[in-house]
């Protein structure tokens, strides 16, 4: 979830904000002869436990041993262990910035011990680049999210004569179906998290920056050499306003956005009622969101059920560059070379992993590879979140999670939060966030 990221990413990448992108091979480092391979990564509990199963059953065929280490600060951790000269063979890291920061300390290029361009030959445009630096690939994701899809209630629309959108014009006209007949209201949204107001809405931006924009015109926004000021993010940011911003769109209006749990946001998906009820119809969010879902929908998703809650892929608008997916993921980095950690690194970063019980233990588990068979997921979401990465031609990495923490985690979530409260004109905004940028030498 990109909250807990955020905040735990702004303090590592503060910690290791020093250290150059020197780009060095590394050294071979550990026991060459060893068979034990150690990992270390940010999920603990079942999630953990998954993983372990998973890559012990792989290793076994290996004749190697795996042991994975969840630690819930591992993002501050693992900035002292490689300073330290303590790092595991392998790392996996929940965004990109802490991994970039410590490439300098002896991480190895995963070019030394993988055929990048053959693993990522059936990955999205996007994902092989999250973590290229001078040329050399330093992660690559064993998993990735999608934040590109809309939730909906299939009862609900079937009640309503609602059918699913299949293109922005589609989702457009269904948007002012729903607000003309006075049924409910469209979109189901909310922008307050404790601590954090905002960053739902820096996600509502992306996918559009990234549509309207292409990937080079992303990751341009993401280093600000193109500007929030600027007409493309204005573009898209205008595209937003259009959505939920309109005149019935949401209960409320921008005000109650933003003073709406984005958790709680998607309550309303769940009732009858209409209007008078607050009902909405669709929410735009990410996969993890059903865990924030009421515990009888929860209930559902656990039987593969889908009655009353189902996604479909975020449409791309006819005018846009090209058709994208939001997401981001797990990247695998290495601190030894040996044989036992490129046969780990291999099969973590391959088309196999998650094939040894890891797809079905774990639901929110999706490949970044779009050959990964689909029968080897458990959730029907998988198998959604994985066609929307397939339908689309690039995949964008979530954009704020890489800006200086005091933009991203910052400016960004503070001033989006008062022009979605009405308190501060977009113009204003854009502007404010720019003038918040650290000054580089």
């Amino acid at each position: 979830m990109k909250l807990s990221r955020k905040i735990t990413a702004a303090i590592a990448v503060a910690a290791g904000a020093a250290i150059a992108l020197s780009g060095c091979s590394g050294s071979s480092g550990g026991n060459s002869g060893s068979t034990t391979v150690t990992i270390s990564g940010a999920f603990t509990g079942a999630q953990a436990t998954a993983f372990q199963a998973d890559v012990s059953a792989w290793a076994k065929t290996q004749g190697l041993t795996v042991k994975y280490n969840g630690s819930n600060s591992f993002q501050t951790g693992i900035v002292t262990q490689v300073k330290g000269g303590q790092a595991p063979d392998v790392a996996i890291f929940p965004q990109p910035g802490v991994l970039k920061s410590l490439i300098s300390n002896n991480m190895v290029p995963l070019d030394d011990l993988i055929n990048v361009k053959s693993v990522t030959s059936d990955e999205a445009q996007g994902i092989p680049d999250i973590a290229k630096v001078n040329g050399k690939t330093y992660g690559l994701p064993y998993s990735i999210n999608v934040k590109s899809l809309v939730w909906y209630d299939p009862a609900a629309f079937k009640a309503a004569g609602y059918t699913v959108p299949t293109t922005d014009a589609e989702l457009m006209a269904l948007q002012n179906k729903i607000i003309s007949s006075g049924s409910g209201y469209p979109w189901c949204v909310g922008i307050a998290s404790q601590g954090s107001n905002g960053w739902p809405m820096t996600d509502w931006l992306e996918e559009y920056v990234l549509r309207y924009g292409g990937l080079t015109q992303y990751n341009d926004w993401i280093t600000h050499k193109v500007k929030f000021d600027s007409p493309l993010v204005k573009k898209a940011a205008a595209k937003v306003e259009s959505m939920i911003f309109a005149n019935g769109a949401v209960d409320g209006g921008g005000k109650a956005m933003a003073s709406t749990d984005f958790g709680a946001a998607g309550n309303n998906l769940f009732i009858t009622g209409g209007k008078a009820k607050g009902q909405c119809f669709m929410m735009r969010q990410g996969t993890f969101i059903t865990g924030f879902f009421p515990k009888d929908i929860q209930a559902q998703i656990a039987k593969n059920d889908t009655t009353n809650v189902n996604a479909f892929t975020l449409p791309t608008p006819s005018d846009a560059t090209t058709s994208g997916t939001l997401g981001g993921g797990d990247l695998v980095a290495a601190f030894h070379n040996t044989p036992a950690v490129k046969k780990v690194v291999n099969y973590l970063v391959g088309k196999e992993f998650g094939t040894h019980g890891y797809a079905k233990q774990w639901t929110a588990y999706l490949s970044a590879h779009n050959t990964f068979p689909e029968a080897q997921y458990a959730s029907p979401f998988q198998k959604v979140a994985q066609n929307a990465v397939k339908q689309s031609k690039v995949f964008g990495f979530d954009a704020s999670d890489q800006m200086p923490g005091a933009v991203g985690a910052g400016t960004e979530w503070t001033n989006l939060t008062q022009w979605t409260a009405g308190q501060e004109s977009l113009d204003d905004a854009l502007k404010a966030i720019d003038a918040s940028w650290p000054a580089t030498n």
